[in-house]
């Protein structure tokens, strides 16, 4: 389990990584730099001690990540601000000498990185597998009879689960066929049939298998969701193959299914790919690149070999700070916080912005500047806020608009303080729910109102071509065009015209005329179909609204259909 030795690897982190660049390091005051590098410690704490207490990770293992590189990085900053280490997980209860030292992996950035390791070793004697996303355990057999389970721990000594491996059916009791003494490292995985990484993500599978095994007694039914993938055979036959011969003599089968020989960069690839992409029976955060020689068991020790590396799939979920919170305004004079983020890499998507949904949810968050935030894709492709993954420090006043400012009925025109949810409206307008006006984008729409020749929702019905030639990145041709295109819309129907101005939805399509509309009462309204209370009051006062009847009145003058 990755996080039993994270502060052994962040003490490798910053032994390697050497003294930092001062570009690199935050413009802390010795104060601030002692202020939130606790901030951080304690939150690494906190999330470890929920880890292994079994209440589930309260982030992603990408994010963790992150942040130890994080807190490593500052250590380095302020090493005389530098808080004390964190604790290994051993003294949690773990206190059971493995008998052979769990190395842990050192993780590769890309394939690059990878086809490097892979060249290093004269591309021979390669062996790939899924990276499985559970918790490390080790077997020791002796004649055969499982005598001890131990988890990670520190690499060098874990916890005791030999009781609850004695209930879970696919760890072997005993091993036919087998030597002496067998030592078998491998992950202990929630069963997840079917289950597509790509698609589906970690899907909380190792914390429910921590949360299982770190209960007093294991149920029934979790021990029955429990499988073993077994990686290594430490002190089995020298080369991969008689290894692998071995185990499935032990009936370990998927060992031998899952591990894979490649020569060159592209089948390790291709393999990776495939259990990406494909059905797995467990959650894979990556795939493991392997030499089948190795040095001797005994000699291993409690940090990341050389003959074994982690590449890992892309992140589902980053870290990111704040830079700044921004607030748009959208049509419906709806407020919605947008962060603006130090860029971050997911998937093959640059993320540099995120919404945090509402106003209510900012405040609830209390989200400032500098803060650290957990983002993921919706759907592969749409940023989304995880969660807050901790606060700066040093807070800084952010003041939102005034939610009684607006409305449905608010910003008609281009006023101070009203630009936003303006340009929202004329958006609106053109796109494809309104009047379907070809060319014209939020870029344009700001265009035209800078230049000053859009001050009202329906200005630009009266415009030449040589008016709209004016505005700055609009040539003659392409006025032309919008001036065409803005001629076309005043043979728009009634109803397109109505959903254009924003009626409430769903009523537009039913309405003859502006005249029968503006006669309706809220009980009129209620009459029709699957329109209530609340609806037939915001129709009501939408059609009494005076800067809509105003634009009621220039369409008229203007001879569109309806008004």
């Amino acid at each position: 389990m990755r996080r039993e030795w994270f502060s052994l690897a962040v003490g490798v982190a910053l032994s390697i990584a050497g003294a930092a660049h001062a570009a690199d390091c935050p413009d802390w005051s010795p104060v601030r730099a002692r202020q939130e590098l606790a901030m951080l410690h304690d939150r690494l704490d906190g999330w470890n001690r929920a880890y292994r207490a079994g209440d589930g990770s309260p982030v992603s293992d990408a994010v963790y990540d992150q942040a130890t590189q994080r807190l490593a990085a500052w250590q380095r900053c302020f090493p005389a601000q530098a808080p004390a280490p964190l604790a290994h997980l051993a003294d949690a209860g773990g206190r059971v000498r493995l008998p052979v030292a769990q190395t842990g992996l050192a993780k590769l950035p890309d394939d690059r990185a990878a086809g490097a390791w892979m060249h290093a070793r004269d591309d021979r004697d390669l062996w790939v597998q899924p990276k499985v996303d559970g918790v490390a355990v080790t077997l020791l057999y002796v004649d055969g009879q499982l005598r001890q389970a131990t988890s990670r721990g520190d690499g060098l000594q874990g916890s005791d689960w030999t009781q609850p491996a004695q209930a879970i059916e696919a760890i072997p009791k005993r091993l036919p066929h087998a030597p002496a003494q067998v030592v078998l490292q491998g992950e202990l995985y929630w069963r997840l049939p079917g289950h597509v990484q790509a698609d589906d993500g970690g899907a909380n599978a190792r914390s429910a298998v921590a949360g299982a095994l770190a209960r007093s007694s294991l149920d029934a039914d979790s021990a029955a969701r429990i499988g073993l993938f077994v990686w290594d055979w430490p002190n089995g036959p020298a080369g991969m193959p008689a290894r692998l011969a071995g185990l499935a003599a032990m009936g370990l089968a998927d060992s031998v299914a899952y591990t894979r020989p490649v020569a060159t960069l592209d089948e390790a690839k291709q393999w990776r790919e495939r259990w990406y992409r494909h059905a797995m029976p467990f959650a894979a955060d990556g795939t493991v690149l392997r030499q089948g020689h190795r040095p001797p068991a005994a000699s291993w020790t409690a940090v990341p070999p050389d003959w074994a590396v982690a590449w890992k799939y892309p992140a589902a979920s980053a870290l990111a700070e704040v830079r700044a919170v921004e607030f748009t305004v959208g049509r419906s004079g709806r407020i919605t916080p947008v962060l603006e983020l130090e860029p971050v890499q997911l998937d093959d998507h640059r993320v540099q912005r995120v919404s945090v949904g509402s106003l209510g949810r900012w405040r609830q968050l209390d989200i400032r500047p500098g803060d650290q935030v957990e983002v993921a894709l919706a759907g592969l492709t749409i940023p989304r806020l995880q969660s807050v993954a901790w606060r700066t420090q040093q807070r800084v006043t952010v003041t939102p608009p005034d939610p009684a400012q607006y409305g449905p009925l608010t910003c008609w025109q281009a006023t101070p303080g009203c630009e936003q949810q303006f340009r929202a409206r004329l958006v609106w307008l053109g796109g494809r729910q309104g009047l379907q006006l070809e060319g014209l984008g939020a870029d344009t729409w700001q265009a035209l109102i800078d230049a000053g020749l859009v001050h009202g929702l329906v200005d630009w019905m009266s415009l030449t071509p040589e008016q709209l030639a004016t505005a700055p990145g609009l040539g003659a041709v392409r006025a032309a065009t919008l001036a065409r295109n803005f001629a076309e819309a005043r043979d728009r129907p009634f109803a397109r015209w109505l959903q254009a101005l924003g009626v409430p939805s769903g009523v537009a399509a039913g309405l003859p005329d502006w005249a029968a509309s503006t006669a309706r009462e809220a009980s009129d309204w209620q009459a029709l179909e699957g329109i209530g209370t609340g609806r037939a009051n915001q129709l009501v006062a939408f059609f009494a609204c005076p800067e809509v009847r105003a634009l009621a009145a220039r369409l008229r003058v203007a001879g569109v259909q309806g008004f």
